[in-house]
């Protein structure tokens, strides 16, 4: 239940209380600011190897490789923004044909890039911003063609450098002053074609490049600084991207920074017919730790570029910078908002396991929302989040909760006539994003390696939503099945095949998703004392499944609801699973199955009026006089929700109840 004031629990009991309802519009995702990138700039400069960074001071620095002359081009725009000379270039080192990097950090910053011979990684620092940099320093040597650089600079002068020499990935660190030695990475490929690294507790890795196999890959990885991950030590690598061998696919140039939240470009390449060099991006909450690789599915950006596109900023304020040589891209961090609460004529909402929906009526007979995505009505666009708060005026004046459900818009219709004129926004909620997601290729886990949940979270990662583990069952843990995601299926499916291995459930939620074992425990409000029954029906009925057998490979387990088949003799349920490989797995499937079917079925409903703080799933009390019930125990499985202002005045909810 979510947490409510102490004027506002009391408000809501009382018969005469005044309804309060909070509505919003917000350019959003699921919590995150959507970006709106501006081109800042248009130029006509060649399309080559560049690099971005932003120092304390919010100048933004580009280099790039210039092919006419194999030098590199440097600017340094001290107040970027609509109007500034991103055009102005001056000269600095030789340059091969490779990749370079920039990066920053307070007034310091740090250019990396190979020099002409192909074999070395040079730098030039700077203690003033970028303004000027010292003289070269040869860091780094090889014996084969170093094609892609990327850098980090800490705040404590700490540099690490990531190159690519053939198909070996090193890293360099110098800390105290000193450089050490360049390390090969402990994995393999036969092609390297970019990198990118960013400093959030540990440096964090995107790399492209070609593995053994011939596939085309994208991969997320850690080296340790001591956060998430030992000092020194790699993470394994994860998939952001990947494309089969033989599909004339390509990934390159990625460019990795950590903003309001983990953000990501790269550039998927196609050589077959109708060729393109086209950016993707994604992203993932900031909740989630980097080596949980919950990369919402790519999205591709209206550009042609074989080089990419640098990102950058200087924090989680923003803003959001995007660059190639001839281009510079901008992007708020922050979030435009749109409050629509005194507009509102009519609000209906309807929470169920598998789904939500909400329907809002506003008033546009001043006009105000005429045209929308324009004007007063901006925001208001398909995808955006609305977000509604339920609440009533109390003597510390109007509340709702702070954490409110949240819709995403899908449409809207305009209605006129008899002297009225609506708009009438449709939103779902985020189980639409997870329906929507559709498996662009085939995803597959062997057995014994992820766990539920972290298969889990990889589905609603790629539909864009943070999913957290706020107490999953012991066996959603133990269960490592041999899984496989085919092209084509929607997301909904998979995590309906998934959920239907334990007992746990998934409660979307204001800010992402979580997922948990519904345990029987103590109840969260009560209804038919003080917080008034309008009306109530409530049902029983025996079992549907009393007895669940679970056949694995060699073992096989059962459990029973005895009760149940002493009235209505057994009910079987079966399942067979290829992953139940020992009798413990076994048991706790069969106990599932049945903990399953008993939290299935609806035993009533509950109309009274507005509990600002209901949640799905929340256990409930409920005492009725007419039923014979007193403090009998449900679990919400549904909420309702009516708010009218024309005509009768209207403001309830109605619960639909579950077994506990």
């Amino acid at each position: 239940m979510r947490a409510l004031t102490p004027t506002l629990l009391e408000a809501q009991k009382q018969p005469s209380a005044q309804p309060y309802v909070r509505v919003t519009v917000s350019d959003r995702i699921v919590a995150l600011t959507r970006l709106r990138w501006e081109r800042l700039y248009t130029g006509g400069e060649t399309d080559r190897y560049h690099a971005a960074a932003m120092p304390g001071d919010g100048s933004l620095l580009r280099a790039r490789v210039e092919p006419s002359t194999s030098t590199i081009a440097y600017q340094r725009v001290a107040n970027p923004g609509a109007g500034s000379a991103f055009g102005s270039w001056s000269t600095l080192d030789s340059v091969a044909n490779a990749g370079l990097a920039l990066a920053a950090s307070g007034a310091n910053a740090l250019l990396a890039f190979v020099p002409l011979n192909g074999v070395q990684v040079r730098i030039r620092e700077s203690s003033d911003y970028g303004a000027s940099f010292g003289t070269v320093q040869i860091v780094a040597g090889a014996g084969a063609f170093i094609g892609s650089v990327a850098a980090v600079l800490k705040p404590d002068g700490t540099a690490f450098l990531i190159y690519a020499a053939g198909s070996t990935v090193f890293v360099l660190k110098r800390t105290g002053g000193t450089w050490g030695s360049a390390v090969a990475w402990p994995y393999s490929a036969s092609q390297i074609t970019g990198l990118a690294c960013w400093h959030s507790g540990d440096y964090l890795l995107a790399i492209a490049g070609v593995d053994g196999s011939g596939a085309a890959r994208l991969w997320a990885a850690v080296y340790g600084d001591g956060a998430t991950q030992a000092v020194d030590t790699w993470s394994v690598l994860r998939d952001v991207a990947q494309a089969d061998a033989g599909s004339n696919v390509t990934f390159r140039a990625p460019s990795l920074a950590v903003l309001d939240t983990y953000r990501l470009f790269f550039v998927e390449s196609y050589s077959g017919s109708v060729a393109y060099d086209r950016p993707q991006w994604t992203w993932f909450a900031p909740s989630q730790s980097f080596a949980a690789n919950a990369w919402r599915e790519p999205v591709p950006f209206d550009l042609n570029t074989a080089y990419g596109l640098a990102l950058t900023g200087a924090d989680a304020l923003g803003p959001a910078w995007l660059s190639m040589p001839s281009g510079v891209w901008r992007a708020p961090l922050t979030t435009a908002e749109l409050d629509l609460s005194d507009d509102v004529l009519e609000l209906s909402s309807e929470l169920r396991r598998d789904g939500g929906r909400a329907r809002v009526v506003l008033r546009n007979d001043h006009g105000r929302y005429t045209g929308l995505s324009t004007g007063a009505g901006a925001v208001i666009r398909a995808g955006a989040e609305l977000e509604f708060g339920a609440g009533y005026v109390t003597s510390a004046g109007p509340e709702a909760p702070a954490a409110a459900p949240r819709f995403v818009i899908g449409g809207w219709e305009h209605r006129s006539g008899d002297g009225e004129a609506t708009v009438t926004l449709f939103a779902r909620d985020a189980w639409s994003l997870v329906e929507r997601w559709r498996a662009r290729r085939q995803f597959a886990w062997a057995a014994g390696t992820d766990n539920l949940f972290q298969i889990l979270r990889f589905v609603f990662g790629r539909a864009g939503i943070d999913l957290i583990n706020t107490g999953s069952s012991a066996l959603a843990s133990a269960l490592r099945p041999a899984f496989t995601i085919h092209p084509g299926q929607d997301g909904r499916r998979v995590v309906a095949a998934l959920l239907s291995l334990t007992a746990d459930v998934v409660l979307v939620s204001a800010l992402g998703a979580s997922y948990y074992e519904p345990v029987a425990g103590a109840t969260t409000y009560r209804y038919g004392g003080d917080h008034a029954i309008t009306r109530a029906r409530f049902a029983s009925a025996g079992r549907a499944v009393n007895r669940a057998q679970v056949f694995g490979p060699s073992v096989v387990a059962e459990s029973f609801a005895w009760d149940d088949i002493g009235d209505q003799f057994d009910r079987l349920r079966q399942a067979h699973d290829l992953n139940v490989t020992t009798v413990a797995l076994a048991q706790d499937r069969a106990a599932a199955l049945l903990r399953r079917e008993e939290l299935s079925p609806e035993l009533g409903e509950l109309v009274s009026p507005v509990n600002c703080g209901q949640e799905l799933y929340d256990i409930v009390a409920v005492t009725d006089e007419g039923a014979g019930l007193s403090d009998a125990s449900f679990r919400v499985v549904g909420i309702d929700l009516r708010f009218g202002r024309r005509g009768r005045p209207t403001y309830e909810q109605r619960l639909l109840l579950g077994s506990v």
